[in-house]
């Protein structure tokens, strides 16, 4: 009897708390269109780009400076890695370092968390909505280890014997050799670092809770123990339930196959994981990478929530061999198959918040003004648009619906639509620009709508009744 009972505890303990709801204007599930964001009290598609993932240790002018491109842009959606990895000289770490070179990880730096709150207080300021990502498995591994705080040659409170730790990892960290991600209760129960862990993640959230426009993501591209990702994910709800807050929380896996198991942690428990961002559908092109994102639209249809991609792979010159075209292909995609947040990467595995990603946010920006994504759902497969060239197509629902064609190369397509007239407003993606052709609206007949490309780059065409063109 006993051991029932506290089996019954134990599970109860392990739910995710029951939170309250939203404030008005806060990042929410859209009550309408749960697949989407409501923000500022209006469902919209979050689109983003950044020269950084952590942008916070940016310094004051330059981080002003991009944040205003992205709103200019049409830009509403960025990552934002706590990382304090010495990438470009000016980061810092959260601790308060000692005369003697080492820190305390009892004693914050201010400076870390002003730079976190500024970041904050700026992008709440623009309606831009951020997403965090609490641990990032790159800070602890290879040469960013050795200087760390959690290294324990580099600070006061713990010895190698203490804390389990090594003086290196020098593997990849998709190895998962760094016991730094085994400590919670529910794994090894590494008391002497977990506590640290635990006051570092108390301490974001005195920041983040302040605030409405947060969205919070447990690890960057992990292939580790679930238990570890269950806990914090459990630690960031029951904090912002105790403070009166609803806050929304994911995970992302690191399979660049999407349908794969891992990826269920996340699609399988709405219960625990509110949102999906499946940026490593990102390693994929072409028809596989739309055919996947189509699945996973349909598949979290059961328990609509939204999806998002924080990362969009793709610019030219990086390691993995992807174009800058292959970005930008990948950043329409996923709009048209119904992701609710894009954002291009950071350079150079990104275009970041290049000229060619600006462009991109403007026309996307105005294609879901012209055609919201609520109200269409992807052709689940291709189009032939000639040669071997394909394009991509989302249909609209009702009698007054609006269709969308992405070509991401020109090309013609014949779109099944019913007969009758058609208005079409082209979309340049390369520039940024609109335009409606002269000749007024098109004729459909029994076997669809022909429509060509005017031109041969990135073109998106946005097709409506005559009789609805207001």
């Amino acid at each position: 009897m006993l051991r029932t009972i506290l089996a019954a505890v134990l599970l109860l303990t392990a739910l995710p708390a029951r939170q309250p709801d939203a404030a008005p204007g806060d990042i929410r599930p859209s009550p309408d269109h749960p697949s989407y964001w409501e923000f500022r009290g209006r469902t919209q598609v979050l689109l983003g780009g950044s020269d950084d993932d952590n942008l916070f240790q940016w310094p004051d002018d330059r981080l002003r400076e991009q944040l205003d491109r992205l709103k200019a842009a049409g830009g509403n959606y960025l990552r934002n890695t706590m990382s304090d990895r010495r990438d470009r000289g000016f980061e810092v770490y959260p601790f308060r370092r000692r005369d003697d070179g080492r820190y305390d990880l009892e004693a914050w730096n201010p400076e870390y968390w002003r730079r976190f709150d500024r970041f904050l207080a700026w992008t709440a300021e623009r309606d831009i909505v951020v997403q965090i990502e609490v641990w990032d498995r790159f800070d602890y591994s290879r040469t960013h280890w050795e200087p760390h705080p959690y290294n324990p040659a580099n600070n006061v409170n713990y010895s190698y014997e203490e804390s389990g730790f090594a003086p290196e990892y020098p593997g990849h960290p998709g190895r998962n050799e760094q016991p730094f991600f085994f400590t919670t209760p529910a794994q090894r129960d590494n008391r002497v670092v977990f506590r640290y862990q635990r006051r570092f993640v108390e301490r974001l959230l005195e920041s983040t809770l302040r605030h409405g426009h947060v969205l919070y993501c447990i690890d960057n591209e992990t292939s580790g123990d679930p238990a570890w990702s269950a806990y914090w994910a459990d630690v960031i709800r029951r904090t912002a339930q105790a403070r009166g807050r609803r806050v929304f929380v994911t995970e992302m896996w690191d399979d660049w196959d999407i349908r794969a198991p891992r990826h269920r942690q996340t699609l399988d428990h709405p219960d625990r994981y509110d949102f999906a961002d499946l940026s490593q559908n990102n390693h994929n092109s072409g028809a596989t990478h739309w055919r996947n994102a189509v699945w996973a639209r349909r598949y979290v249809e059961r328990s609509p929530r939204p999806i998002n991609a924080v990362k969009t792979y793709g610019a030219d010159g990086n390691r993995y061999g992807h174009t800058d075209q292959d970005g930008i292909e990948r950043f329409f995609r996923h709009v048209l198959a119904g992701f609710a947040a894009v954002r291009f990467h950071r350079p150079d595995a990104g275009l970041g918040l290049n000229a060619k990603a600006e462009a991109a946010i403007r026309a996307a920006r105005r294609l879901v003004t012209l055609a919201p994504p609520r109200e269409f759902e992807p052709v689940g497969e291709p189009l032939d648009a000639g040669g071997d060239r394909l394009a991509y197509a989302a249909r609209g629902r009702g009698g007054n619906a609006r269709h969308v064609v992405y070509f991401p190369s020109g090309g013609r397509v014949r779109l099944d639509v019913p007969p009758g007239r058609y208005d079409v407003t082209w979309l340049d993606a390369d520039a940024g620009t609109e335009d409606r052709p002269a000749g007024g609206p098109l004729d459909a007949h029994a076997n669809g709508l022909t429509l060509t490309a005017p031109g041969a780059g990135n073109m998106l065409a946005v097709v409506v009744p005559a009789s609805a063109t207001p």
